[in-house]
């Protein structure tokens, strides 16, 4: 899920570069930028679920724009549990590439919620420049949650699995 930090960099971004329209997808939030046909400083804002605030931003001039920018909440279009799960450590991605739960199609996960993994444990593989990198737990303890979907990019520090440790 973008914060709203994240939010305001990508707002900046476009803004100041030549693209007139912007669409972006990650874990579960879109969001939608497209400028003002009759003025670029003018901005539309578009999120999944935030439409209100959002036609509110739409034709403002860029000063009024930011200060919006400030209460625009992105939620992701899936609910999510009311209370957050219990973790005590994140098994995170050492680079850049697409995250893979099993070593084929045809093959279970290497780990699955509820589950429990030691130091040593393979928990996903991250493909990198057609290299199949096997990544490691790191820590002994049970999986609660998995936050990205089998296929996806992953960036380099991006979250993969929650672990409650033992």
């Amino acid at each position: 899920m973008l914060n709203i930090e994240e939010l305001q960099k990508i707002i900046k971004l476009v803004d100041a570069s030549g693209i007139e329209e912007f669409d972006y997808e990650t874990n579960g939030s879109k969001v939608h930028i497209k400028k003002s046909q009759s003025n670029n400083t003018q901005s539309q804002i578009q999120t999944s679920q935030a439409q209100p605030v959002a036609q509110k931003a739409a034709n403002l001039p860029e000063q009024d724009v930011k200060t919006i920018e400030e209460t625009v909440e992105v939620t992701p279009d899936t609910p999510q549990a009311e209370t957050p799960a219990d973790y005590d450590y994140e098994i995170k991605s050492p680079m850049v590439g697409t995250f893979y739960r099993s070593s084929s199609p045809e093959n279970d996960p290497f780990t699955d919620v509820g589950q429990t993994v030691n130091n040593n444990s393979v928990v996903c593989i991250v493909e990198a420049m057609k290299l199949f990198n096997e990544i490691e737990a790191e820590v002994s303890g049970e999986i609660v949650e998995v936050l990205v979907d089998d296929s996806e990019l992953v960036e380099y520090g991006q979250p993969l699995f929650r672990v409650k440790k033992k």
